[in-house]
């Protein structure tokens, strides 16, 4: 049973949903397990036009030239742009299934990429619900269960770009709400001007690997990746990831084109009571108010949104004659408004794998200025070989 506290407005309350875990609730979901969904309201690019690429790559803070400069990515392998492999996000960033009243974060996603994105290739994307577990019981919001959506990316010529397995956590926020306190940090972090300094002369300092070729042969166990630094997060960089037409679910809309949405779909949205206007529960990603009702403290990351950092700094450090073949990331804690966080990893594996390329396993991390690894993940990237074996596919 869905259940709300405050008053409603042609179906429209003041605060999220109030759903619980009933029999009947998993029941249902059971029923849609192997259902294709529908994808349309939530799919903001199909062109990988240069300025789709380009505003996606600002949009995640990642200068490459190899997705940003047509006369240096001439000069590569490719033979012109490519878009880095986090874009199939801006083409669909993802599609929920809808548990009646309940709160969700995502908790994980698991990553294969099968070929590049080159310039004006048509991305389309399939979703199906591939099912749950659970529910069981968390000391970090109670009664849970966990999702598993497996989004499918194709080009044009109906060929497997990427797979993503998206996963998320599912619970009674209510429950959520009460444990709030009880993860209560100090927001907005307290930066001293000093700090500030070294956290921007550390991002200036970043530069990706680029044409100078990253080779399997010189690579040791133990190696650590280059460190790619975000933050301190703003709400400016909230809204640079959904103008590059990543995450929004749906997509987002405004005036009489929202409310005739809301008003079909209620539970979607919640009126704001500083504003009065009506807001969708995507805003936890950028209003306080909303992420207080979902158990936060205050506005948060995207799942997605981290990812894409860890693809950013794998990128950056395997070079243009990298691939990035597979990745894996659970998030852990919240990313707030103010926080910094370092993206980095180590060569954990060196081998030749069954498609022939010469590989290396990095177990990849993220980890906030209070020393919490928010994002411990891995991937696979094969690298070019002295001798002669390519990287590319």
């Amino acid at each position: 049973m869905t259940t709300t506290h405050e008053e409603k407005t042609d179906g429209i309350a003041r605060e999220l949903a109030l759903g619980t875990f009933t029999d009947e609730l998993l029941e249902e979901m059971r029923a849609l397990i192997g259902t294709q969904l529908r994808t349309d309201a939530c799919v903001n690019n199909e062109y990988a036009t240069r300025l789709a690429i380009l505003r996606f790559a600002e949009g995640i803070g990642d200068d490459n030239p190899l997705w940003t400069d047509a006369d240096y990515a001439a000069g590569t392998r490719h033979g012109g742009i490519v878009a880095p492999p986090s874009f199939v996000f801006a083409c669909l960033g993802s599609v929920q299934v809808g548990w009646r009243g309940l709160g969700g974060f995502h908790a994980e996603t698991t990553m294969t990429f099968e070929r590049p994105i080159r310039l004006d290739d048509k991305i389309t994307a399939t979703v199906v619900f591939d099912g749950f577990d659970g529910p069981t019981d968390s000391n970090f919001g109670g009664r849970r269960i966990k999702d598993y959506l497996r989004q499918e990316y194709r080009n044009q010529q109906g060929e497997l770009v990427a797979t993503f397995i998206c996963s998320r956590m599912r619970f009674e926020r209510g429950e959520m709400q009460k444990r709030r306190d009880s993860r209560k940090i100090e927001l907005p972090h307290p930066w001293t001007d000093s700090e500030l300094t070294a956290i921007e002369a550390d991002v200036l300092a970043e530069r990706p690997r680029g044409a100078e070729p990253r080779y399997w042969d010189d690579v040791a166990v133990g190696d650590e990746i280059d460190v790619i630094t975000k933050g301190p997060i703003g709400l400016t960089d909230f809204i640079a990831y959904i103008a590059a037409g990543a995450a929004p679910i749906p997509r987002l809309s405004a005036h009489g084109v929202a409310l005739r949405r809301y008003h079909k779909h209620p539970k979607w949205a919640f009126r704001d009571p500083n504003t009065h206007a009506l807001e969708p529960v995507y805003s936890v990603h950028y209003n306080d108010y909303a992420a207080r009702l979902q158990g936060a403290q205050i506005a948060y990351d995207v799942g997605i949104q981290r990812t894409c950092w860890q693809i950013h700094s794998l990128t950056s450090w395997m070079g243009d004659d990298g691939t990035l073949k597979a990745l894996h990331g659970q998030y852990r804690s919240h990313v707030y408004l103010s926080d910094v966080v370092r993206l980095g990893g180590r060569v954990v594996a060196k081998e030749i794998d069954a498609d022939g390329d010469h590989v290396v396993r990095v177990e990849t991390w993220a980890t906030n200025q209070r020393d919490t690894n928010v994002m411990p993940g891995s991937a696979v990237i094969a690298l070019p070989s002295r001798e002669g074996a390519p990287a590319d596919r």
